[in-house]
């Protein structure tokens, strides 16, 4: 009788444990959450986008060569990266899609911002902002006339400060160095000193300057090629001062002028 009710023990313990590995294991069949995309498009698709709010100026870029530019509220380089953020929008994912007529709910009727894309003339597509869901800190959007939920990282990048939209580079991706012109800096304004690309080898104007090929392609490419600047801000130039400048010589025959400030320390 004692070794049945031992058995039977060891039996209840064993079904116990296969019962609790059964329940706890990960459930490999277990039904995904719904991801809807919020659209199928490709970033290479598009040529313009605005960006528009309800109480500042609007935000526009254009793709020339292949790169991003600004064309309001100023006219220069975009950041290149942060063109690519606005516009990762086509490939969000939501959890939730709601057609409806009632957008006011959702902040829809007065969005915090409007972004258009722009394929061509014929092919124009909007994505209006709404407000946050409190419990997800998402953010509402909607796309023809279908609401989605996606990350707030969405909206904040196109919200970004139009300074920081500007590229931080000196120069494009798409102009290849092929010179400088160092005459106009107070050092070398005596020599007049100039540094050219001639037959795929650098030539200095100094007899006495020897410095290496390796030297100088080291210095155009950590100088001019990769380098950022730190930050930028919009400046008219005003032709009635001088200042020390020098001359970046393209290969295409045209220049890029630079002109040096001095800081001004308080």
């Amino acid at each position: 009788m004692k070794k049945g009710w031992l058995l039977n023990l060891i039996l209840l313990v064993v079904v116990a444990g296969l019962v609790s590995f059964l329940y706890l294991r990960p459930k490999k069949d277990a039904v995904e959450e719904n991801k809807y995309e919020v659209s199928s498009y490709k970033l290479a698709e598009f040529n313009q986008i605005k960006v528009e709010f309800p109480a500042k100026a609007a935000v526009s870029f254009e793709k020339v060569d292949g790169y991003w530019h600004l064309t309001a509220p100023y006219k220069t380089r975009a950041d290149q990266p942060s063109v690519q953020r606005i516009l990762a929008i086509i490939a969000a994912n939501s959890r939730e899609k709601i057609v409806t007529d009632d957008v006011a709910k959702f902040g829809l009727n007065q969005p915090l911002l409007k972004l258009t894309l722009v394929r061509d003339k014929d092919n124009v597509e909007e994505f209006l902002f709404g407000t946050y869901n409190p419990l997800t800190d998402e953010q509402y959007i909607s796309h023809r006339n279908t609401v989605y939920l996606v990350a707030n990282d969405y909206g904040a990048a196109a919200s970004t400060q139009v300074i920081e939209l500007i590229d931080k580079a000196p120069l494009s991706p798409a102009e290849k160095v092929a010179g400088f012109d160092f005459g106009r800096l107070e050092q070398w304004e005596a020599s007049g000193l100039n540094l050219d690309m001639v037959d795929g080898q650098w030539k200095v104007s100094l007899e006495k300057a020897k410095p290496t090929q390796n030297e100088l392609n080291e210095w155009v490419d950590y100088s001019w090629i990769h380098t950022r600047a730190k930050s930028v801000e919009i400046y008219t130039p005003d032709r009635k001062a001088t200042h020390p400048s020098l001359e970046v010589k393209l290969a295409n025959g045209s220049k890029v002028h630079l002109t040096r400030f001095r800081s001004h320390q308080t």
